[in-house]
């Protein structure tokens, strides 16, 4: 349910809807910035009750905007997501249910395949990539490959702040092609980059895809350039809140930053700004009110902030209940450019029209499971299916929970001994899904 701030309310339904289409019809070709956080968790926004970060700027965009309460990443780690997000597909259907490893070859998005900002590019759009890639390492698989006119930032799942390196200690930071070193914090370079890319293609439609590091690990805050963190060496995942609550601070600075840019270059009315997180969040995270953490089946794996502005379009202050995923928004999209279905296929839903108020919320069916590959082996951690309030989940032990995610978000209260009906067509639903996704390479 799309619930609207009371100054809103008061608007006949009708009026909201004439609006909505008047609006859409005003620009043809809006612009598109698509920010996701990398292990940011469901509660460490102000605006989903986080009290000890201060995230002002997109508390606004909350108010500017729609928040969205029953929100998920396709995956609950960070490949999977973004594969999705860029095909608007199952990332099973890639077989890329796992993350790409460091420096590995021969996984990845498919060579030959189309990306959104394929699609995008084809309609007018200038595309540009600032921030994470983690879809492949091959030449064909990187980002310039893949739909974008332009790329800043690295190939890999994560990398030094300060230094610029992955995990195994090679460097990994990339304009276009060639890699390139520069000093500074990573979530600095990233915004700079973006506000550069913002200037350069304002007289043309653009869609702006900034895939920040923060507050994924190695959990650097902006002073903390003198920290040791080593390749290859537990201090690469050694922390804590108050470094954490540094990170997700300087990211928040920094997309305000991208704010006003766009209202300095009168873009605020013609961009449609989604901000999200690419699964849900780690160690330090605060995912609350969500069961677990990322890498796992549980809310708290998978359930992550969503906001979407659209002065004009979007109603402000307002949110949803509406359950939506990461490859909704490509199809939206390629909606909102002129685009219909992808040919290819689409798993995802055009947003729009609900987050707009001109059509109810829809219940949906959606699908995870997820499989880590270990000594050449696809081994399955679980699976799951929420139709409606209902969660059915399948750990790998076989072990099988039912929870109303109405009434028990926390996945406290395992109710499947009294709903043995809804059991088996929810594992039937499953079992239909599995049968047309690929599985993951051994």
């Amino acid at each position: 349910m799309l619930r609207l701030p009371t100054s809103i309310r008061t608007i006949p339904v009708i009026v909201l809807s004439l609006l909505g289409t008047w609006t859409l019809g005003a620009s043809a070709k809006p612009n598109i910035v698509f920010i996701l956080a990398d292990d940011l968790g469901y509660g460490d926004l102000g605006c989903y009750g986080c009290e000890d970060i201060q995230t002002p700027n997109l508390d606004r965009l909350a108010t500017e905007g729609v928040r969205l309460t029953d929100y998920y990443a396709n995956g609950a780690v960070c490949t999977p997501t973004r594969a999705a997000f860029m095909t608007g597909r199952y990332q099973q259907r890639l077989g890329l249910e796992d993350a790409v490893t460091y420096q590995e070859m021969g996984r990845g998005l498919p060579e030959d395949g189309q990306t959104v900002a394929d699609a995008l590019r084809r309609v007018g759009y200038a595309t540009g990539l600032v921030g994470k890639w983690h879809l492949g390492y091959d030449f064909e698989r990187r980002p310039l490959q893949q739909g974008f006119d332009s790329f800043f930032g690295f190939l890999g799942g994560n990398h030094h702040y300060f230094q610029h390196m992955d995990r195994i200690g090679v460097p990994d930071l990339w304009l276009g092609n060639e890699s390139v070193e520069r000093e500074g914090y990573t979530t600095d370079l990233l915004t700079a980059e973006a506000l550069v890319f913002l200037a350069k293609h304002r007289e043309q439609p653009f869609f702006l895809y900034l895939a920040h590091a923060a507050p994924h690990f190695p959990w650097q805050g902006p002073d903390d350039a003198n920290k040791l963190v080593e390749p290859k060496k537990k201090t690469w995942q050694e922390g804590d809140r108050e470094t954490y609550a540094a990170m997700v601070e300087r990211l928040d600075q920094g997309i305000g930053q991208v704010l006003r840019q766009l209202d300095e270059l009168g873009l605020r009315e013609s961009t449609l700004v989604v901000f999200s997180s690419d699964n849900g969040g780690h160690t330090h995270s605060r995912n609350t009110p969500m069961r677990d953490f990322k890498g796992t089946i549980w809310e708290g794996g998978t359930r992550v902030p969503c906001i979407a502005r659209w002065p004009g379009h979007l109603p402000a202050g307002a949110t949803t209940s509406q359950v939506a995923i990461t490859m909704d928004w490509t199809a939206t999209f390629r909606r909102i450019a002129g685009l219909g279905t992808d040919p290819a296929g689409e798993d995802g839903l055009d947003l729009l029209p609900i987050l707009t108020g001109d059509e109810p919320t829809q219940e949906r069916t959606l699908f995870w499971r997820i499989t880590n590959r270990r000594s050449r082996k696809a081994v399955e951690e679980g699976r799951a299916v929420r139709r409606g309030s209902w969660k059915f989940i399948e750990e790998a032990n076989g072990k099988k929970s039912l929870f109303d995610l109405g009434i028990d978000v926390g996945e406290a209260h395992n109710v499947i001994d009294q709903h043995p009906d809804l059991v088996l067509d929810l594992t039937g639903a499953l079992d239909a899904w599995e049968a047309v996704m690929e599985r993951v390479a051994p």
